[in-house]
Formats: structure tokens, C-alpha cells, sequence
């Protein structure tokens, strides 16, 4: 009981400190590209935004059902059953839809509601009985992808309940965003954890998932073309979720995401990267991308600069930025990230060596903090 009530006063207290960030002060920061900028509220994790060639960044992630009133009554559910059981006495707050927003300017976000149920999905088809042995409300559909191919919606996510492991990648018969779908992807999606998209630019498309599994898709997104490989930094794993891939210059990037102190739920949750000439590896050491920055998704804006969205994942509420510099973490789940959105400017550079350098640019997420198990080079 003592353990529930310093949360809630510790929450009470963050939510009288939470700075004022106007509209205007969040444009001069986009300019800028130099410092974190809150975006937008609500209950999400593991945001994902799509520049999409329509001009538009669709914006999607682990999410509440629509009007859950614990959004406001439960602003720091961590999402986990076992933990919100013993800080609110309430299950996690994740739902069972896809919901999806979005904005001509990162700013201004138009919800577009909610395109795909795991009640409509390919394990609903496959396996109905699972679906009817728990209530909806005990479902979870984790970090969901948007991508729009060849003029068709495809949404990929992770799911531990209903159907352990079931993992969808819906693809939209036409270019509706909301459907209907189909699941070409079969059974090959079993047991896939934060499955992601990448396509390689002779045309083929990956599948990653895990820690860190990849494999090529057949044409069509009909299965898997090969055997997965596990492609691994140098010197270590790259983290334990979260896994994405960009091409950047002539190299592959892989990012992962970690707990800072490489024990769950210790410390800051971070971004990690390493690289590659060749998508399957090998791939050289693990590199530092950013501090609070886990299964963030590193994208580009209009003007070309790169950016990472960040959400709030800790156990407590998020904690005071000054001196975060210098403050170790370890003794559990912290973060400066109020929850909802926010996006952190990244430097990213390929070097004269052809390498690729990138870490964040605003410095309260810049540098690792003395919590870090792996030691790095300074910026």
C-alpha cells in the first residue's frame, strides 16, 4: 500500500512540474533541430511515424482502446498485467486495435481511427477458439508498423494474448487504410516479436523480429524466402526488442533497443546501433544512438534531417531533467520522457571512412549515463 502511495504523490507532483511548451516554442525547436519537442499526449508506447509520399506522416503505436479512462486516471500504466496489478490495482492498459493519427507538420494530428483488430485478424481466422477463452479486454496488440506499398495498407504488430506469439502482417485489399485485409504472410508470422519491415533497394523486402532475427519475403509478402539469421553486433546482442533496420550511405543500420544496465527493467531504456556492408551481416560493434530513446523509430522530415520519436518507460513517474547528466538510474525503470510523444533531433553523419556516426543531439538524451553497462567512446 506505502509502495502504490509514493507513486501516486510522485505522480501528482510530476504532473504540478510538467513545463508549459507552446506552439510556438515547439516550431522554433523544430528549426532549430537541437532539442527534444513533446508533440503530442496520451497513452502510447513505442511510437511509429511513416513519411508517406502523400506529404503525410501517419503516426501509429501500442495504444489504449479509444476513451479508456485510465488515460487520464492512469497516466503512468507501464503496460505490464503484473505491474499495473500491484501499482493501480488495474490490468495493463493496452488494447486489441491498431489506432492511427495523422499531421502535414508533426504538430497538428488528425486521428484516422482504428484500421485493424486482432478480432479480424489472421490468428482470429486460424484459431477462433483462442480468442474465445479470454475476454477482449484481456487482448494485447503491441508495437504496431504502418507502411503504404504499391497502393496498399500493410500493418505489421506483435501480440502475446489472445494466441501466444501471434505476431500479423494485415495487407489491405486496395488503398483503403482501414481495409478490408488480407494475410499473405500465413503462419510465417507465428512467434515474429516486434516484427519490422525493410526494403533493400533492389526491391526485395526483409522481415525482422526478436533479437535480432532477419529473413527476406517472398514476392507478394507470401512467406518467408529463407531460413531467418540472427544478425548480431561485433562485440554483443544488440538489445532484446524493438529491432529496425535503415540504409544510410552504402551501410545497413541496425538499431536495437536495451535496458542501459542489460537487466530488465534497470536503469534508462536506450537505442543501440551497429552496421553493415551487407544486410546480413557481419556486423561491426554496438554503437550508442541515444539515452531514453528505446523502440524509438529513427525517420526523416520533409527537409531531409533525422529525428527519433521517444515515449515514457519506467516504473515510476518520469524523473526531473536537471542533472540527468550525471544521475545513475539502475535502481529501476526511469525516464525524463513525460508520456505521449516526443521526437529528439539525431545527428547523423557518414564519415570520410564511409562509417556511419549518429547520436542524439539534445544532450539530456546524448550521452550514456553512469547506469551504462557497455562502455562508449565520448561524443
Amino acid at each position: 500500500m506505502n509502495n502504490k502511495k509514493n507513486i501516486l504523490l510522485a505522480l501528482i507532483c510530476c504532473l504540478m512540474t510538467i513545463p508549459v511548451f507552446g506552439q510556438q516554442d515547439k516550431e522554433a525547436a523544430y528549426e532549430a533541430h537541437d532539442q527534444a519537442i513533446y508533440l503530442k499526449d496520451g497513452w502510447i508506447r513505442d511510437p511509429y511515424i511513416l513519411l508517406d509520399e502523400d506529404g503525410y506522416y501517419y503516426l501509429t503505436g501500442t495504444t489504449p482502446l479509444p476513451n479508456d479512462p485510465r488515460e487520464t486516471t492512469e497516466p503512468y500504466n507501464t503496460g505490464l498485467d503484473a505491474q499495473n496489478m500491484e501499482l493501480f490495482g488495474t490490468p495493463s492498459i493496452v488494447g486489441h486495435k491498431v489506432r492511427v493519427w495523422k499531421s502535414k507538420d508533426l504538430f497538428d494530428w488528425e486521428y484516422l481511427g482504428e484500421p485493424f483488430d486482432l478480432a479480424e485478424g489472421y490468428w482470429a481466422k486460424k484459431m477462433p477458439d483462442k480468442l474465445n477463452e479470454k475476454p477482449a479486454s484481456d487482448w494485447r496488440l503491441w508495437a504496431p508498423e504502418v507502411y503504404h506499398v504499391n497502393g496498399q495498407w500493410i500493418y505489421v504488430h506483435t501480440s502475446p494474448d489472445p494466441v501466444q506469439g501471434g505476431a500479423n502482417l494485415a495487407i489491405s485489399e486496395g488503398d483503403n487504410p482501414s481495409g478490408p485485409f488480407t494475410f499473405p504472410m500465413g503462419d510465417d508470422m507465428r512467434n515474429k516479436h516486434d516484427p519490422s519491415l525493410f526494403r533493400d533497394d533492389d526491391g526485395t523486402w526483409y522481415l525482422l523480429w526478436g533479437n535480432t532475427f532477419i529473413a527476406p519475403i517472398k514476392p507478394g509478402f507470401k512467406g518467408l524466402a529463407a531460413e531467418p539469421k540472427r544478425i548480431d553486433p561485433a562485440n554483443r546482442v544488440i538489445g532484446h526488442e524493438g529491432a529496425t533496420l535503415r540504409k544510410i550511405g552504402d551501410k545497413y543500420v541496425h538499431f536495437g533497443t536495451a535496458w542501459s544496465t542489460d537487466k530488465m527493467r534497470k536503469g534508462s531504456y536506450n537505442l543501440y546501433y551497429c552496421t553493415s556492408d551487407n544486410i546480413t551481416g557481419p556486423y561491426g560493434p554496438r554503437k550508442f544512438v541515444g539515452r531514453f530513446l528505446g523502440h524509438g523509430t529513427p525517420f526523416q522530415d520533409k527537409e531531409g534531417r533525422w529525428w527519433c520519436t521517444a515515449f515514457y518507460n519506467g516504473n515510476v513517474p518520469p524523473v526531473d531533467r536537471e542533472g540527468i547528466q550525471q544521475n545513475d538510474l539502475g535502481e529501476t525503470a526511469q525516464t525524463i520522457n513525460e508520456q505521449g510523444m516526443t521526437i529528439v533531433p539525431l545527428e547523423v553523419k557518414v564519415l570520410d571512412n564511409g562509417e556511419i556516426y549518429i547520436r542524439a543531439l539534445d544532450p539530456d538524451y546524448a550521452m550514456p549515463g553512469p547506469d551504462e553497462a557497455q562502455s562508449f567512446e565520448k561524443k
